[in-house]
């Protein structure tokens, strides 16, 4: 008899079971329902939702019996160990899994938090892998006593120092020394994003929401409308205005490997920040996103490309106006608006954080903790938004109804 996942898989489920799986409520073994879920919460548009949410509430013991077994399917640990649906108190089980893969966890160890770093410094497995005690030595959370550690077991392994691969250098000469700091930035980034860079070098520049084949850009960008304000007023600023014509010397002409691609003299000049934009490769998208103008980043901040719209945040040009009208943004890709509500700096504008929970793209986990963060005037708003899912609009009336009680 087939597993209830291969029946799923080929859609031989009626609905009223779908639903149950996507509750975890079907009558299968523990390994299986996780499985199950997974496998919804990746593929499946109608149940994929209530399958994260099911997820992110799974029996502890359940969750950590299949974090520890290297026999669970690769797709159940890659959702498990990925940095958007990682829960702290798998990860110790998840190090010493050995199907689960060195890149896996260097990803993480580049970018985790405190408790991830923490999980990660007590693993034997970590701390005898060169590989991933030199992606540790990235992590800018790491202590100086942590990180003389593992200078230590580096040079006890025979590794002098981290062999981690780098970009090639700037020219020194076209580098501006006040622009010292944010060249490391940039440079960080770089590293810190290797593999994945790797992986989507030949990926061309393509606008979320902008369909176009260029040289036509500048009718496309004409006709966009503008981005709507939230209810409570929060301004949707530049984020969603047309390119204007670019003047001057580009952002990114100074932008490590974007030097010799960035268009000059008066052409280059005519062009619109789009066209401009739309003739660098990613490294050099990357590195104006964190160098270019407010209007660079307006444009960037859309790149279909994970790793140059989540730059725009690495910014340190970036203003909090800013990002309080990308968190409204509905052309934005999902990754970008979790990543703004892990980012600290961000995370304490309750603008910001108001206005990704009254955005109807931002993922249900990621909106779900801040509606408990809302004003009651807020959650008033919240409960009348129809864009919003039916899970965020419920949580909103229940909070709602939980302030008057208290205030009554």
């Amino acid at each position: 008899m087939p597993r209830m996942l291969d029946l799923i898989r080929n859609s031989q489920v009626p609905f009223n079971l779908m639903h149950s799986a996507a509750h975890g409520s079907l009558a299968v073994p523990p390994g299986e329902t996780i499985e199950i879920l997974v496998y919804l919460a990746l593929h499946h548009k109608l149940f994929g939702e209530q399958a994260r949410l099911t997820l992110a509430g799974w029996d502890e013991k359940a969750s950590l019996a299949a974090a520890a077994d290297a026999n669970t399917s690769a797709e159940v640990l890659g959702y498990f160990i990925s940095r958007e649906n990682l829960r702290p108190v798998l990860l110790p089980a998840l190090a010493e899994n050995p199907s689960v893969s060195e890149e896996s966890l260097g990803e993480i160890a580049v970018s985790g938090s405190r408790s991830t770093l923490e999980a990660l410094l007590t693993s034997a497995r970590v701390m005898s892998s060169p590989q991933l005690l030199q992606a540790l030595q990235s992590n800018d959370k790491l202590r100086p006593n942590e990180l003389a550690e593992i200078g230590k077991r580096l040079a006890a392994l025979g590794v002098s120092r981290s062999v981690q691969p780098h970009a090639p250098e700037p020219d020194a000469s076209e580098v501006d020394p006040s622009d010292e700091a944010l060249e490391g930035t940039i440079a960080q980034y770089l590293l810190e994003n290797a593999v994945e860079l790797e992986a989507e070098k030949d990926k061309p520049f393509q606008p979320i929401g902008i369909a176009h084949d260029l040289p036509d850009v500048e009718a496309a960008v004409e006709v966009e409308p503008p981005v709507a304000a939230a209810t409570g007023g929060a301004s949707a600023d530049a984020a969603g205005k047309s390119a204007t014509v670019a003047t001057g010397k580009s952002g990114a002409a100074a932008a490590i490997h974007a030097r010799k691609q960035t268009p000059v003299g008066n052409e280059g000049r005519r062009d619109s920040a789009l066209q401009r934009i739309s003739k660098l490769d990613i490294k050099s998208r990357i590195a104006l996103a964190m160098r270019g103008s407010k209007e660079d980043r307006s444009i960037l901040i859309r790149d279909s490309t994970r790793l140059v719209a989540t730059a725009v945040l690495d910014s340190p040009k970036v203003s909090e106006t800013e990002v309080e009208a990308f968190a409204l943004q509905k052309n934005l890709l999902d990754s970008v608006l979790r990543a703004i509500s892990l980012k600290r700096r961000f995370a304490k504008n309750y603008t910001i954080m108001r206005n990704l929970v009254y955005n109807p793209r931002t993922p249900v986990d990621t909106s779900l903790p801040l509606v408990k963060g809302l004003l009651i005037h807020d959650l008033k708003n919240l409960m009348d938004n129809k864009e919003v899912s039916d899970t965020i609009r419920k949580t909103a009336v229940r909070m709602y109804k939980q302030r008057l009680e208290k205030k009554g």
